[in-house]
């Protein structure tokens, strides 16, 4: 596989490598195996949890050691070359303004969507937002420059804030949002005539593929690479959303996604799945600056819980959730008259009626197609992705066999 220079896409990748899942690290080997036909320009860390940019010099090291076999087959970048992309990105999540503040990883963004290049940047979000959402504060000239493609789902719920940002004040932004159609990576496709194992595929052709291979085996006995579909979008197809590839086939954004209550909600009331959710209660008397309230919501301690914004006399939550069902809420608060609150909600599909109707707000952002026929189970979007993944895992394969002696 070659690529004219013409041709090579320009490449930014922000990921929670380290984080909460340890399919980035899988991602990242992928990606690395692929640096010959893309124009790397950045490899940022915006993780959850423990995950730093040193997790990626660990997928680099492992690069390093397979250097000089890949270069045989291809012109790779040098490690030290791959290096000096690595930038730390936001650590904490955006405040309620979309804002993380100024990070090594935002600036980044900013300077190498404003060089001098015709070609669109492709920034490929593994994780939050947050720093794409805080280069746009800084520098919302760049917006023209980019194309998003974010895998949400879970990514939204930590990340609700500079989604609900950049929703709001750049809806002009090209962005691909696969809330469940990557799920069809590691989900077989019923109607596969050669059906691919997940963990029969890592046994017989990753691990013992050189220190890449290794190490990717070392994450996961099983493929998952949920983030891959944003490389493989760029690899295979015509990198137009509506049209089939590798990583999927998107549809127009539809309107009136995001729902806003002034009261506790109950399991009748209904949200699209994956959509913001603002929830706004009165302030009870005597609520100071002191205080500090947020909501517990489907019972998970860990996280992420949606802090309370007070102003105007009133308090306003905003989450967003990625499965099906009835989502209960709990308030928690220094203040007894929000303290113990209840509440609950029905996450839902969106219906193909609704989705038809394309927000005209958002003419370039899209996401996964609601028609049950092209779904996996609630995972709508998927087999545009699935039914291709005995021709995409093969590809990686082959690229893996680059790092064996003597390929």
């Amino acid at each position: 596989m070659t690529t004219p220079d013409h041709q090579r896409p320009r490449v930014l990748v922000s990921t929670d490598i380290g984080g909460t899942d340890p399919d980035d690290f899988q991602s990242m080997v992928h990606l690395l195996l692929y640096a010959d036909v893309l124009d790397l320009e950045g490899l940022l860390s915006s993780p959850y949890g423990e995950g730093r940019a040193a997790d990626i010099h660990r997928v680099i090291d492992c690069y390093e050691h397979d250097f000089d076999q890949l270069r045989r087959h291809a012109h790779y970048p040098q490690p030290d070359a791959l290096r000096a992309l690595v930038k730390q990105g936001a650590i904490d999540r955006a405040d309620h303004h979309g804002r993380t503040g100024t990070t090594e990883g935002s600036d980044w963004i900013v300077q190498r969507a404003r060089a001098e290049d015709e070609r669109v940047l492709d920034v490929l979000v593994w994780g939050g937002l947050d720093d794409v959402a805080q280069a746009l504060h800084e520098a919302p000239d760049i917006a023209d420059h980019l194309r998003v493609h974010y895998i949400g789902g879970p990514n939204t719920m930590w990340s609700v804030n500079a989604y609900r940002y950049l929703e709001a004040h750049h809806p002009t932004l090209a962005m691909i949002e696969s809330n469940s159609t990557y799920r069809g990576f590691f989900e077989p496709d019923r109607d596969d005539p050669r059906p691919v194992d997940n963990e029969a595929f890592v046994r017989e052709h990753v691990a013992g593929h050189g220190a890449l291979g290794d190490f990717f085996a070392a994450q996961l006995p099983q493929v998952k690479m949920g983030d891959s579909p944003t490389l493989t979008w760029l690899l295979h197809g015509d990198r137009v959303p509506d049209s089939p590839s590798w990583g999927g086939r998107f549809v127009p954004l539809w309107a009136d996604r995001r729902r806003h209550f002034t009261r506790l909600t109950t399991a009748a009331d209904q949200v699209e799945v994956n959509a913001v959710l603002e929830l706004t209660l009165p302030l009870p008397e005597g609520y100071g600056a002191s205080d500090r309230t947020h909501l517990l919501v489907d019972g998970r301690e860990q996280g992420p819980c949606p802090d309370g914004v007070a102003q105007a006399g009133s308090i306003t939550f905003a989450l967003s959730v990625y499965r099906l069902g009835e989502v209960p809420y709990r308030v928690r608060s220094t203040h007894p008259g929000l303290d113990g609150l209840e509440g609950a909600f029905t996450s839902v599909l969106p219906t193909p009626e609704k989705a038809a109707a394309a927000s005209p707000e958002h003419p370039r952002w899209w996401t996964d197609d609601p028609d049950p026929a092209q779904a996996i189970g609630p995972a709508l979007g998927a087999r545009w992705v699935s039914r291709y993944r005995s021709e995409f895992l093969g590809d990686f394969a082959r690229r893996l066999q680059r790092c064996l002696p003597g390929s």
